[in-house]
């Protein structure tokens, strides 16, 4: 009898403490936060080129990559074969910059634009090419955010002078 007047306190406790949790309001200036930064985080580890794993980490196991001119990659085997390939090709080098995180009402999902560059090897030297891009997120059920899409494309090239 004394074990169950102390644990009935007890999981009503747990219980509380779960559905005061679960019913937290989403903070989203914390959450652009720490979206903002794990962004940043994943970028350096791109630019590093050195742990495809770690690379590969930061999308979902159902993302979709849409790179400019190129097929679609679906899934992380297939996004981790896409970095592979890319780390291989002759000075490559990529990082971005993410921007103006958005969510969606509930905090599950977010979306922010942002900038890159891809540097590789040209016949003439390096060459560098700059594009704008969108990344869609998704908090995971362990918390994390994972990007569930990418796609971005060229910059528009400068208008020709008028003669």
């Amino acid at each position: 009898m004394r074990i169950s007047s102390l644990l009935v306190p007890a999981l009503c406790a747990v219980l509380i403490a779960a559905c005061a949790e679960a019913t937290a309001p989403f903070n989203a200036a914390a959450a652009s936060e720490a979206l903002l930064k794990q962004d940043r985080e994943w970028s350096q580890v791109a630019s590093e080129g050195k742990d495809v794993d770690k690379i590969v980490s930061y999308w979902a196991d159902d993302a979709v990559v849409i790179p400019s001119g190129q097929p679609v990659v679906e899934g992380k085997a297939a996004l981790r074969a896409f970095v592979v390939a890319s780390l291989a090709v002759p000075g490559f080098k990529i990082h971005w910059t993410s921007e103006k995180p958005s969510f969606s009402p509930d905090g599950h999902l977010a979306y922010m634009r942002g900038t890159n560059e891809t540097t590789f090897a040209g016949e003439n030297g390096p060459v560098t090419v700059r594009a704008r891009a969108l990344t869609v997120w998704r908090r995971e059920s362990d918390g994390q955010w994972r990007c569930v899409a990418d796609i971005w494309n060229d910059e528009p090239q400068p208008a020709p002078a008028k003669s």
